[in-house]
């Protein structure tokens, strides 16, 4: 039962940072998915991978797997990158 930690990164439909900050511990897939007969829809039976912990830190969500013995990926977030640009840029 392995896990990623990871930051969430910002939606493409926000200008805010709500919720950027934080860090999601989340469960990988222990087994694979089929379709289900009757409906078609995807699933297993692996209930560990819809579970997803929010934590205000990187450390509190590495500090969390090791309490519990979870063995946890961190993977790193990409520097976000400020691209200043004024309006008199668009007739050059």
């Amino acid at each position: 039962m392995a896990a990623r930690i990871y930051q969430r990164p910002k939606s493409a439909m926000q200008s805010g940072k709500a919720k950027s900050e934080q860090w999601v511990l989340e469960f990988e897939q222990s087994e694979a998915r089929r379709p289900d007969p009757l409906m078609g829809w995807t699933g297993s039976g692996d209930t560990q991978a819809q579970v997803s912990l929010t934590f205000p830190s990187k450390d509190a969500a590495k500090a969390y797997a090791q309490k519990y013995g979870i063995p946890a990926r961190v993977h790193a977030t990409p520097p976000k990158g400020l691209k200043l640009q004024a309006y008199a840029d668009n007739f050059r």
